[in-house]
């Protein structure tokens, strides 16, 4: 998934920008959403496994994508999922392998970072594995905003798919923080939200790492 996520955001024409120390091994990524494109600029940072909704499985790139690269699905309406999904992200940590989690549990507009929920924190937090916050934004160049780019509310894949192949000249970057343990969900939920919102606060460009 590592080198087809580069194939897919080359031939997309969309550039990308890493920030931080990737993490690797047993450990839980959390990110802000802004969009189906988080799945291939976090899959270029770091090999690792999503946890997707169901919906992504039947869509074109991505769902191949998502697929190859191992990713658990589920069913964000059902409670019961939610604790079958947890059980299969603490079978690919104990292989070793980082996953990344979108806690807010839905793409937003990028205005704020909402509320972290907390259930999907629990194979990090049971198996005493560190959990690493990134912020995941994009820098248009030129005319447009991020707003633009983000896919949120009630719109269709493919109308905005062809609107952001329409965008010339933006950068997908991802800012990774610092490792944490944590005693518990709730405790994780919060300072991972916290950090990710300081890093999304702070768009001044240290030292990076360029496609």
């Amino acid at each position: 998934m590592h080198f087809c996520a580069r194939v897919v955001l080359s031939a997309m024409g969309i550039h990308y920008r890493v920030e931080g120390q990737p993490p690797a091994g047993s450990t839980l990524i959390v990110a802000n959403h802004l969009s189906y494109l988080d799945i291939a600029i976090a899959s270029v940072a770091v090999p690792c496994a999503f946890v997707a909704k169901q919906e992504i499985g039947s869509w074109p790139f991505f769902g191949p994508l998502s697929k190859m690269g191992g990713a658990i699905f589920v069913d964000r309406s059902s409670r019961a999922d939610a604790w079958e999904t947890a059980d299969a992200m603490a079978l690919r940590l104990k292989e070793g392998v980082p996953v990344v989690l979108f806690p807010e549990g839905t793409s937003t507009d990028g205005s704020e970072v909402t509320r972290f929920h907390s259930t999907l924190f629990a194979p990090a937090v049971e198996g005493r594995l560190a959990v690493v916050p990134a912020a995941i934004f994009y820098e248009v160049r030129g005319a447009g905003t991020e707003r633009d780019l983000c896919w949120f509310g009630d719109e269709t894949f493919l109308p905005h798919l062809l609107r952001v192949l329409e965008v010339d000249g933006f950068t997908a970057v991802v800012r990774f923080g610092k490792p944490e343990v944590f005693p518990d969900r709730q405790t994780a939920a919060w300072r991972s939200h916290d950090a990710v919102q300081a890093m999304r606060a702070r768009r001044a460009s240290p030292t990076h790492r360029k496609n």
